[in-house]
């Protein structure tokens, strides 16, 4: 029995049998001991993240369903632009900075459950909360506080799913939760769309969100009676001393910052939403539509690059973000058709950070640090997009082809950075 470690796959092949036993079509009592038990520790670990993703895919759907009419439901409330703008903005920096304090107090606690289901109540809750609301303060609070939760339990959540992927591959593994999640993340805004436009209003779409959110924390306390503690389901279980940033060797750095630079030049949807409205590129019906084809692409781009990484190694990140830069160019220079292309690519570039990043990082640390380490690299990594989004949203008023090229050439810059973190070749 040997471990194998080639690029990012995870095998453990079996010993070649004795020839005796090869001619007489026998193998060793302990060979089929050991490969039955593997099967089963890996039908273990392929069950958690497939129920784990389950708990993704309906937490999606109350959390994004809400977001997909969070501005206009503020609106109607009285809220001014800058007040939308402002929650919106300071709603996804909590949903990244907290991140680094969360993962670090679940590794020195150990209360990894504890910790993850607290951010999904807070997280889920605070969705059909705002049925009950008649004040944008108060649905503003909410809408931050909806942010916070889910940052509370991120980290945490990729550290349990980094164990159990390395039974699957790791590629493999974070593609499939991603694939689950981003179901959700489609249907949830189509379906407060369909309610709006069957005459419901705002406030009886948040109610009945309430039963994926329900559904979900069912599922997440399934999961935690079952796999009470999920860090048996990695391979090899290591001790590490909790560090910071500086403990957890160059290629976490260097691919945190490469992360990063992704990140600050990836236009967020909304201003391309934005610019799709002012510049009539599609039908206004249209963009919410093409934001589910977004999370659709996203999940299958996750599926496939997924498999391909597991495959291939780690240099299939470069080839997710070099393509992904191409998106902004089509969707802000193109016309419709174009924009449609530009939309598909927006969503790989989203399963290269949120799924590929993710499965590498797990190889760059000891168990022990994970949930740390996931908090430290989203922390950097929402930091660096919300200043890139701020830049990008002031060039927008000043000129396109401007913020085309430094969209793309910050992504661009990131490949360098990329290729070092990565290993060369294949074990």
């Amino acid at each position: 029995m040997r471990d194998l470690h080639a690029g990012m796959i995870f095998r453990w092949p079996t010993a070649l049998a004795p020839a005796a036993a090869v001619q007489d079509n026998i193998e060793p009592t302990g060979e089929v001991n050991f490969r039955m038990e593997n099967g089963r520790e890996r039908r273990k670990a392929l069950t958690f993240i497939v129920l784990i993703g389950c708990v993704s895919l309906f937490a999606d759907m109350t959390y994004e369903g809400g977001r997909s009419v969070a501005g206009p439901f503020l609106a109607v409330l009285g809220a001014p632009a800058v007040a939308v703008a402002t929650v919106a903005g300071f709603g996804e920096f909590l949903g990244y900075s907290v991140r680094y304090l969360s993962g670090r107090a679940a590794d020195r606690s150990g209360r990894y459950w504890l910790l993850m289901g607290m951010g999904y109540v807070v997280n889920l809750l605070s969705v059909p909360m705002l049925a009950l609301v008649n004040s944008w303060p108060l649905a503003a609070a909410l809408l931050i506080a909806e942010r916070t939760g889910r940052a509370v339990r991120a980290p945490i959540r990729g550290a349990m799913l980094s164990h159990a992927a390395t039974r699957t591959g790791v590629g493999w593994g974070f593609g499939l939760h991603t694939a689950l999640d981003q179901t959700g993340g489609m249907s949830g805004p189509l379906l407060v769309a369909l309610l709006i436009g069957a005459g419901s209003g705002f406030h009886h779409a948040f109610a009945l969100l309430a039963l994926p959110a329900l559904a979900s924390l069912a599922l997440l306390a399934a999961a935690r009676q079952r796999y009470p503690d999920p860090r048996k389901l990695e391979l090899e279980v290591g001790e590490a001393d909790i560090s910071a940033w500086s403990g957890f060797g160059p290629p976490f750095r260097r691919l945190t910052i490469a992360a990063a630079l992704v990140a600050a030049g990836f236009a967020d949807f909304a201003l391309i939403g934005f610019h799709f409205a002012k510049a009539h590129t599609v039908p206004l019906p249209w963009i919410p539509a093409l934001y589910a084809v977004a999370m659709a692409a996203d999940g299958v781009f996750a599926l496939a690059l997924g498999r391909l990484l597991d495959r291939f190694g780690m240099a299939i990140a470069m080839l997710g973000v070099s393509f992904a830069t191409l998106a902004v160019p089509l969707v802000f220079l193109g016309g419709a058709g174009l924009a449609v292309g530009g939309v598909l690519l927006w969503g790989m570039g989203m399963a290269t950070q949120d799924t590929i990043f993710q499965a590498i990082l797990s190889s760059f640390v000891a168990p022990a640090q994970r949930a740390t380490a996931y908090g430290l690299f989203d922390a950097i990594r929402g930091t660096a997009w919300l200043a890139g989004s701020v830049v990008l949203g002031m060039l927008y008023a000043i000129s396109l082809p401007l913020l085309v090229a430094l969209s793309v050439a910050v992504q661009v810059a990131a490949l360098p950075v990329l290729w070092r973190a990565l290993p060369r070749g294949r074990a």
